[in-house]
């Protein structure tokens, strides 16, 4: 197996690395103080749209998108190393080169599902950075781990649809920007084949019947730059047939090939947090001083900050492994190693971010060193695009199934 980055990998890591240093870093302090004096903490600070334009006139735009109509035409493991580089500063670097969660999987899927006129009315924009999207599928009266549970109806009446249910963490629901909903509901919630419920409809925001009621909070982060979690209510909504997305019954799969490339760009981003935590450690250890010796000299320190090097070396083979695959045999050849790193990647992180946290005291848990917030973000993709415990229990069945 050849470990060496390709010649167009080399060269966007490169830029993107020297974006990061001149561009994001410098800009994570500009944008928390922006949006101290913005009107609606939801809006996006001015520094934001400074980094779009910038990304996109450096060429550092889409890079997630594999199909080179819409995006950079980037394989996965091409992909890998620029998300990770991202996924240092995972408030900005995303959104600023259109990388960002949900509109990454929503734009997949619009490009490999939607119709002509979907395509054109709202993946033009999203690729044009233009507007932001919402992916609308966890419910809070059912356990979301099991999709098939969701109760949400879509019932055709003549040439609409109408949509009635109540979703919540709808990330980045608040964002004034986001202008569209993929929804999924259950079109034949009687239907033989559970799998065969759900659809998916596009939902405009404006749509009457159409109600963001509330931001989710996340460990007590409201999550502004991501656009927030919101709890949103459609009360009767309708829309035209033609905003089905694929077939009625299609729902359900869609959501699979959905969740695949963004359970990856999870773990590649999760690496980045990771590296920083690395760097924030070493850096805090070499200028502070505890009873008598830096904290750079106490073993315990050592330890961590091994412990964590050899960690992350190991998360990110099983991730380019996982990536290589999914370019070579298909994301449903790669299930289990999708499966697998969805299990060991934020579960690690978390325990990296931990350490790092210790080794800060209480500037670990303030708001002057990032870690509080990526701790929180780490933990919880523990439970985001399915809880740890549904990936076990499907990467368990797999094994056992050779010897039965």
């Amino acid at each position: 197996m050849d470990f060496a980055f390709d010649a167009r990998t080399e060269e966007l890591r490169a830029k993107l690395l020297a974006f990061m240093d001149e561009y994001v870093y410098p800009a994570e302090a500009v944008a928390h103080e922006q949006r101290a004096r913005l009107a609606s903490p939801w809006d996006t600070p001015p520094v934001v749209e400074e980094l779009k334009a910038e990304a996109r006139r450096q060429g550092l735009w889409n890079l997630f998108l594999p199909d080179a109509e819409y995006g950079a035409g980037l394989t996965n493991l091409q992909y890998a190393p620029l998300a990770e580089i991202t996924g240092r500063s995972p408030q900005l670097a995303p959104t600023a080169t259109n990388c960002a969660a949900p509109d990454t999987g929503n734009m997949e899927v619009l490009a490999q599902f939607g119709d002509e006129a979907q395509r054109k009315q709202w993946l033009e924009p999203l690729l044009a950075g233009e507007i932001r999207s919402a992916f609308a599928m966890t419910e809070p009266e059912v356990a979301s781990s099991d999709a098939t549970n969701i109760t949400t109806y879509v019932e055709r009446d003549g040439d609409e649809y109408v949509i009635t249910g109540r979703k919540w963490y709808i990330s980045g629901a608040m964002n004034p920007d986001c202008k569209i909903f993929i929804v999924m509901g259950k079109t034949d919630p009687d239907g033989p084949d559970i799998r065969r419920q759900q659809s998916m409809v596009l939902v405009p925001r404006d749509t009457p019947g159409v109600t963001v009621e509330r931001a989710m909070q996340v460990f007590g982060y409201e999550d502004h730059y991501h656009g927030g979690h919101a709890e949103v209510i459609f009360d009767h909504a309708r829309v035209p047939v033609s905003n089905l997305i694929g077939e009625e019954g299609g729902g359900f799969a869609i959501a699979q090939a959905r969740l695949g490339p963004g359970r990856i760009h999870h773990c590649m981003r999760l690496i980045g947090m990771a590296e920083r935590a690395i760097e924030l450690m070493c850096r805090r250890a070499v200028s502070r001083t505890a009873f008598g010796k830096a904290l750079a000299q106490q073993g315990v320190v050592h330890n961590w900050i091994a412990d964590a090097r050899v960690t992350v070396e190991q998360l990110r083979l099983l991730v380019l492994k996982t990536a290589w695959l999914m370019d070579t045999v298909g994301n449903r050849g790669a299930h289990t190693e999708i499966q697998a790193i969805k299990i060991a990647t934020p579960r690690a992180v978390v325990g990296i971010l931990d350490k790092a946290i210790q080794l800060h005291g209480a500037g670990g848990v303030s708001q002057d060193f990032p870690l509080a917030e990526l701790y929180a973000g780490a933990r919880t993709l523990m439970i985001a695009d399915g809880p740890d415990e549904v990936h076990q229990r499907s990467l368990a069945r797999r094994e056992l199934k050779k010897y039965l």
